[in-house]
């Protein structure tokens, strides 16, 4: 709470009230040589006006640099009302509650969270939601092997432009159960899968296709879908839900559609803050409902005809199955889970879509300015969507720091990753960025080249 408002007359009546001498009566159970005096290395307290100006001193050390990052999270403008109306107290300290019926409000917010997730991704069914996108892949892996239980492999295979983060966080929470990750060859020219190394001879569980990949570029869906479930395997779907506004749902990928799909929420109205909190999102056809981890919610009527909202499917670890949840992980993200339906709410379809068209055509215009730059050029051809892979003739951390040197977050540097891409860095133009702050980080690399 913001502040406590109880004068020490006011604590003393409550005490009198309930025959307690003082507040250490309260908790006289706990064993005295637990107790202690003091903290060490916590601080004296300070005065509300002392700790205000102290936060706001260490929040104004983060800066408020020009961001060109991507890879994952993404900088878009958040309406004022989003967070005003998050923030408000009956929004604020909701959760998915384990007496359903007691709070139709907060299930009302997660079904309409829902709705409107399965209409951007086409597909049937979506959970209230997850931990993050990192983890969604998990938990996508796992659910696909017990829906696709004629396959016994247990190899997911992974296009060549899932982000390798993903790949890393889904192969540690997933080792322990047997499931193995490989990836699919890369075209060199078009940082896509390899279509002509695609083999006949492969028994996959699953298949996960990124669109758009981790690379900004765009696969042949279609062609990798169908691909897949020619070969008995199911398809999974890594998307940003923004890009949604303007790509093929992957519900409609190839003749069947993707099976799932997962990804990362935060692109809608959830702001960069230094790491998180996040949410994973998560939606599915009909028929594999029942594998799908975490809670889903329904709409239903009561005895009097009335409407009403209750937790559907709820298979976790701490309700009945135990040992036979689908998931042990799974976590609601209900705050950020309500702000993104705020956003959506806001925004509507058309106004998704002139986020997603803008930071294609900001992308764009970026990379076209930065490649006339002698010792920049495209990594890749072909079409993208807001992200775009750039290669230097030189390594690129040192051109970063120097750009971080004047107040601009350049890219994400590819050449630390696993891909194995040389000199490259990711850049990222949402619909924040401006003409002129294009022309900023345009003429601040080409000093810093010319150096």
């Amino acid at each position: 709470m913001p502040f406590i408002p109880h004068t020490d007359d006011d604590t003393s009546e409550m005490l009198a009230t309930i025959g307690a001498p003082n507040i250490d009566a309260l908790f006289d159970e706990i064993p005295t040589d637990l107790l202690i005096d003091t903290l060490d290395g916590v601080p004296e307290a300070l005065s509300e006006m002392e700790i205000s100006r102290l936060m706001r001193r260490r929040a104004s050390m983060d800066g408020a640099p020009l961001c060109f990052i991507g890879a994952g999270a993404y900088e878009h403008h958040i309406p004022t009302a989003v967070w005003d109306i998050a923030t408000r107290g009956e929004y604020y300290s909701a959760y998915t509650p384990y007496q359903a019926e007691a709070s139709q409000g907060t299930l009302q917010t997660i079904y309409e969270y829902q709705s409107m997730i399965t209409e951007l991704t086409a597909l049937d069914v979506s959970n209230a939601s997850l931990y993050d996108g990192a983890s969604s892949l998990a938990e996508a892996a796992l659910m696909a092997v017990r829906s696709n239980r004629s396959v016994k492999s247990g190899r997911i295979v992974l296009a060549a432009g899932v982000n390798p983060i993903y790949e890393k966080v889904a192969a540690a929470i997933t080792g322990g159960q047997g499931i193995t990750f490989e990836r699919l060859a890369m075209d060199s020219v078009t940082g896509n899968v390899d279509i002509g190394s695609l083999r006949d001879d492969c028994d996959p569980v699953a298949v996960v296709i990124q669109m758009p990949s981790f690379l900004g570029t765009l696969e042949d869906v279609d062609h990798l879908t169908d691909w897949a479930h020619v070969r008995g395997a199911l398809v999974i779907a890594i998307v940003n839900p923004i890009s949604l506004a303007l790509l093929k749902a992957p519900g409609h990928w190839g003749a069947e559609g993707a099976d799932i799909a997962c990804g990362e929420g935060q692109p809608l109205g959830v702001p960069l803050s230094s790491g998180g909190p996040y949410f994973g999102f998560m939606t599915c056809k009909q028929k594999h409902v029942r594998q799908m981890p975490g809670r889903i919610v329904g709409r239903t009527t009561d005895l009097d005809g009335q409407p009403g909202f209750t937790l559907t499917l709820q298979a976790r670890e701490q309700h009945i199955r135990r040992s036979k949840a689908t998931s042990n992980i799974c976590t609601n993200q209900g705050l950020m889970v309500t702000a993104a339906t705020i956003y959506m709410s806001l925004l509507g379809f058309a106004g998704l879509t002139r986020v997603a068209g803008r930071s294609c055509q900001n992308t764009a215009e970026l990379a076209a300015r930065l490649c006339a730059i002698d010792g920049v050029e495209r990594l890749f051809e072909g079409p993208h969507f807001h992200e775009i892979a750039l290669r230097f003739h030189r390594p690129v951390a040192p051109v970063l720091a120097a750009l971080a040197e004047r107040n601009i977050l350049g890219g994400y540097d590819l050449s630390g990753s696993d891909m194995d891409l040389g000199n490259a860095l990711l850049v990222c133009a949402t619909e924040t960025k401006t003409a002129d702050d294009i022309t900023d980080y345009v003429t601040a690399l080409e000093e810093i080249l010319a150096e």
